[in-house]
């Protein structure tokens, strides 16, 4: 849902960033930061991740899971980047494990809620 005059600041901290932080990141530049978010979901990193869980390449999966967990932390994507880390260190090791479906599915659920995140900045009031 739109948020209306809540804020940029106010729409990121209720998803779980840490503003002061991830802003300083950004030299305070919302525009830089919105165009970035954008790019995360135009980016195939995250079908890679998927499709080579699927076939088992823990290789090719980590790469894809390392290179969004830069992306989302470097972005003060916390929940997103929580996500990706319970993914990121087992595979970093190539381990086996019958959990990475589950592990991915959050991964998933975190990227809606990041992509609800990137909606609802595009819907605020801007003046």
């Amino acid at each position: 849902r739109p948020v209306g005059m809540r804020g940029f600041r106010d729409t990121l901290e209720a998803y779980g960033v840490d503003y002061q932080t991830t802003m300083d990141r950004f030299l305070g530049n919302e525009t830089l930061y919105r165009s970035l978010l954008d790019r995360l979901f135009e980016d195939d990193s995250l079908q890679k991740l998927g499709g080579a869980l699927a076939s088992g390449d823990t290789a090719k999966a980590f790469e894809a899971a390392h290179t969004l967990k830069g992306v989302t932390g470097n972005m003060g994507l916390t929940p997103l980047y929580a996500a990706l880390c319970t993914l990121v260190e087992p595979l970093r090791t190539g381990e086996r494990r019958d959990d990475y479906p589950m592990l991915f599915q959050a991964v998933q659920t975190e990227f809606r809620r990041a992509d609800e995140l990137r909606a609802a900045l595009k819907g605020e009031g801007r003046t």
